[in-house]
């Protein structure tokens, strides 16, 4: 259902097909890498947190960084709390390990962090536990219709020469 849900999403754009489907998992950074033949790092990662009241507001991050919760608290006013599996399900419809911001369950808040502007393209998962989309940072922000680009991350710039290295030979 929620695969279905991010296809009609994409029809939108007229991008449904390019959606990739694996026969292997890619509900891990690690194992969607692998599956598509990319660094981590250029693994687009949604990931969900309580917001004001009862809704979520979700994340999307390179697949290197991490929540830096000083950064989180300055930029939403809240402490970062990640929700649980039943809660990641209600509000946006996805299972963990296919969460996405796209053809979401509810209207939540999206926003961008800055650790995915150094890649040309990412990869984001499509409500599965097995497939992914290529798109690049103004297609991300567009398609899950992103309040901002936020810096909420931290670990990836330490990796920042390493990783251009790589993706210039991916």
């Amino acid at each position: 259902m929620s695969f279905e849900s991010v296809k009609a999403h994409f029809k939108k754009w007229n991008r449904e097909m390019d959606m990739m489907v694996f026969d292997t998992s890619s509900a891990t950074v690690d194992l969607a890498a692998e599956a598509i033949g990319v660094i981590p790092a250029r693994i687009a990662k949604t990931l969900s947190f309580r917001g004001e009241g009862d809704k979520a507001i979700l994340v999307v991050a390179a697949g290197d960084a991490k929540i830096d919760n000083k950064k989180f608290r300055q930029a939403f006013q809240l402490k970062a709390r990640m929700l649980s599996a039943d809660e990641v399900v209600e509000q946006t419809g996805h299972m963990i390990g296919g969460v996405c911001p796209f053809g979401l369950a509810n209207d939540l808040d999206v926003y961008l962090d800055v650790s995915m502007k150094r890649f040309e393209t990412l990869f984001p998962a499509c409500g599965s536990t097995n497939s992914a989309i290529e798109l690049t940072c103004d297609e991300i922000f567009e398609f899950s219709s992103a309040k901002e680009w936020v810096d909420v991350c931290k670990g990836w710039e330490d990796t920042d020469s390493e990783n251009k290295i790589e993706f210039s030979q991916v």
